[in-house]
């Protein structure tokens, strides 16, 4: 067949429009055309202008560069070309050129919402947060026809969701098909938590423009966040199709990979974006999260003290420091870290510095000073995310009330006959990392992560939603029939297949499904649940004076991690009322006090032959993604026992709210 080319001789302007509708679709055939029309017409900026835009979009920016610098040598006022001379720079690492060349286009055509956006990923890439704001609210500016957006917009960066929701739906009731309204809405959904919503917004949003790329990276993190990693990588693959190069796509990818369990590629793409960017505070701080659940502890402690070099008042990288655990600061790093509390500074940076400095403070044995310490960080994130300890109680009480002794006899034999999983749960700190790390140890089991996985079929189950904040979960549970509870077993298997690599076993250690017992059983009843269960007073204050990255909102308050924890004790009771022998606890102490009989009885419970690496846990090499990463890497010891007695004087509060659970362990 012969080829659908225009001659270029004889109809340029329809070689041109056919090369830049290629573009997107095959940049390969356009630079074919591309170079047949500049041979004909040596002097087509446009032509040259398609040829670098498809070296670009091939991952070869050098050569655009190559390209595309003479014409905007030529055509120095023209910021379409100046536009794209940023992108290529961008692509080539030279961040720094970039932004000038950028600002250089918005200074010449300030209505460039394209250049606006650009300059705004080139910014965020260099770690000026303001600066890229701004320059994205430019972007939106330009792009919506609907101002009130770009006022949303600043509701939503100031943190006041419900005016920032209240205008963005003022927008659609009026025009229901603006894509940039839809995507605020989104990206609002996101920022509350409500990722199913979310998703939904957005696939609509790219069906409307399949083009819009902003759209796509935010579908790209909801589906993160919902743990579809396989599907948010697939969106995070396109977008580097148009853009190869583009920092903020491969850090999602990066945080992806890192999710999936694929590490050693998550931490070639990090040195990658380094070398064009090594500026970046942030993709530094996320290179030493990598390389220390790896195991590559000193490279990991170089990567955290870099991104603190970038960023002075960065309390996270701090605070990644001090929750190694095994880590010591410095006079001259508590000093830093002292110049940069403020009231006035940024919350969520306070709060690292906090908790940080009552680790530092702990470590040198000044436990007043650091209790005041870790109090002013749990009051600063207690403001950002609060906990109703009500609902705890009410979710508690619906659990016990619906999923009876009779409910589970009259279902047994239901659900998958996987017996894969192996749950361990229980509160957070409370030796479920120690436990895993035995466990993954063995031959046949493999450890993976905190799988948010149960949570999710419960939230699916209950429809849990704005509209509808009390879900109809547990209840809904007893309306299933026994084809629905088989499908939601395979369906946990076929969805946790992604962490797994090929042992018979593996691990999931999010802590927070025992609240969940009754669903696992269900729906998995040859699966394994384990209790790690720790002193209250110790388990308690190990929460208190540990800064959670999400979730765990019952911790920034001494009297409501006591009532949590009665709640959990509680609704352990009603687990081993109605499902004896089901859940084997280990209690922390015990392990400590005699750990091969201990590691002994867990084998046996999860019907594994004893191995003796199970013993010797502290060589298994693995990842490990929790604060407990390095203690686990060395032989149980007793130190951590008894460290909340330190601050006896100030856990009076925790004492009165666990009252009579206190009465199973006795303070000597």
């Amino acid at each position: 067949m012969p080829s659908a080319t225009p001659n270029p001789v004889n109809d340029l302007p329809a070689a041109l429009r056919l090369a830049v509708d290629t573009l997107q679709r095959n940049p390969q055939e356009a630079l074919v055309q591309a170079e047949q029309i500049a041979s004909a017409h040596p002097g087509s900026v446009a032509a040259l202008k398609i040829k670098g835009v498809s070296l670009r979009l091939l991952g070869e920016p050098l050569k655009a560069l190559e390209v595309i610098e003479p014409i905007c040598a030529q055509e120095q006022e023209s910021a379409d070309l100046l536009h794209e001379l940023g992108l290529c720079l961008g692509a080539a690492g030279r961040g720094d050129e970039a932004i000038a060349v950028l600002q250089r286009a918005v200074t010449l055509d300030e209505t460039h919402a394209g250049a606006w956006r650009t300059l705004g990923d080139q910014f965020s890439a260099a770690n000026n947060k303001s600066a890229a704001e701004s320059a994205y609210e430019r972007h939106l500016a330009l792009s919506s026809r609907h101002p009130e957006l770009v006022e949303a917009a600043r509701f939503l960066r100031a943190g006041n969701i419900p005016k920032a929701e209240q205008l963005t739906r003022d927008v659609l009731k009026k025009d229901p098909v603006d894509v940039v309204a839809i995507r605020m809405l989104a990206t609002i959904g996101i920022r509350i938590g409500q990722f199913d919503d979310a998703c939904k917004l957005l696939e609509r949003c790219l069906q409307l423009a399949p083009g819009f790329h902003m759209a796509r990276q935010n579908y790209a993190l909801a589906l993160f966040r919902r743990n579809e990693l396989d599907e948010a990588l697939e969106q995070v693959n396109k977008l580097l199709i148009a853009e190869p190069n583009n920092p903020n796509y491969l850090i999602l990818k990066g945080t992806i990979l890192v999710r999936r369990g694929d590490h050693e590629p998550a931490l070639e793409l990090y040195e990658r974006i380094l070398k064009d960017y090594p500026n970046q505070s942030a993709v530094h701080m996320n290179y030493g999260h990598t390389l220390k659940s790896v195991g590559r502890l000193d490279e990991g402690i170089r990567a955290y003290r870099k991104s603190i070099e970038l960023s002075p008042s960065a309390g996270e990288a701090y605070w990644s420091l001090a929750n190694l655990k095994t880590f010591r600061f410095s006079d001259d790093d508590i000093h830093a870290m002292e110049a940069q509390i403020s009231k006035d500074g940024d919350p969520v940076e306070q709060a690292h510095l906090s908790f940080a400095l009552g680790k530092a403070y702990e470590d040198r044995k000044e436990y007043d000073a650091a209790f005041n310490a870790y109090h002013r960080g749990n009051a600063v994130r207690g403001e950002q995310q609060r906990f109703d300890p009500k609902i705890n109680v009410v979710n508690t009480a619906r659990q016990i009330r619906t999923l009876t002794r009779e409910f589970f006899a009259e279902r047994e034999g239901w659900g998958s006959l996987a017996a894969d999983p192996i749950f361990i749960v229980g509160l957070p700190r409370a030796g479920s990392t120690l436990l895993e790390q035995i466990l993954a140890s063995h031959s046949q089991v493999e450890g993976t992560a905190e799988l948010p996985d149960i949570i999710g079929i419960s939230r699916v189950l209950g429809e849990k939603s704005r509209k509808n904040p009390a879900s109809y979960y547990p209840e809904i549970l007893a309306k299933l029939d026994r084809q629905k509870v088989q499908e939601l077993g395979d369906g946990y298997i076929s969805s946790t297949s992604v962490q797994r690599h090929g042992t018979p076993f593996f691990i999931d250690k999010m802590p927070n499904n025992f609240q969940h017992i009754g669903l696992i059983h269900l729906i998995l009843p040859n699966a394994k649940i384990i209790d790690a269960r720790r002193h209250p007073m110790a388990g308690c204050f190990s929460c208190y004076k540990q800064l959670f990255a999400r979730g765990q909102t019952f911790t920034y308050d001494l009297t409501t991690l006591g009532r949590y924890y009665r709640d959990y004790v509680s609704l352990m009771d009603h687990w081993d009322a109605v499902l004896p022998g089901r859940v084997h606890r280990v209690q922390y102490e015990d392990m400590v006090a005699d750990s091969e009989q201990q590691i002994r009885n867990l084998l046996d419970y999860c019907g594994l032959p004893f191995e003796e690496q199970c013993l010797q846990f502290y060589k298994t090499e693995r990842v490990v993604r929790t604060p407990s990463s390095e203690q686990v890497r060395q032989p149980i010891y007793k130190d951590g026992l008894e460290q909340w007695r330190h601050f006896e004087q100030h856990l009076e509060p925790l004492k009165a709210a666990l009252g009579p659970v206190l009465e199973r362990y006795p303070i000597d």
